[in-house]
């Protein structure tokens, strides 16, 4: 991953990196793609398969990272901070790809995607 980490911008901090909307895009594209994977996984057939941000906003309070975040944020604005978390642990190698689609395959989806958010947080 390390020729996509030219494309990262320098954060000053963590609460600067879960706002970014950029990121945020990204990281939807990629949280879809390995929860697709896990699913696919699970039912032992392809499918595609589309994170529920109600899924990632609870992940985020459970997590602990929701006291990162402004006060007045919306759950879309919960699910983008964590989209742009998961996909900027895997562009810095903090996450694998295998591990994320293993944990998703095995657990509730919100307990899973709070589970790699604090695995990002604690890396």
């Amino acid at each position: 991953m390390n020729q996509f980490k030219r494309t990262l911008k320098k954060y000053d901090n963590l609460t600067e990196l879960l706002l970014d909307k950029d990121l945020a895009s990204l990281g939807d594209s990629y949280v879809n793609f390995v929860y697709s994977l896990a699913m696919s996984q699970r039912q032992g057939h392809p499918t595609g398969a589309k994170v529920n941000n109600r899924v990632l906003a609870s992940a985020v309070v459970a997590s602990g990272l929701r006291r990162l975040l402004p006060h007045r944020i919306d759950r879309h604005a919960r699910g983008n901070a964590a989209e742009a978390l998961l996909v900027f642990a895997w562009l810095q190698d903090l996450l694998e790809m295998e591990e994320c689609i293993k944990v998703l395959s095995e657990e509730d989806p919100a307990d899973a995607f709070s589970s790699l958010l604090r695995k990002a947080l604690d890396r």
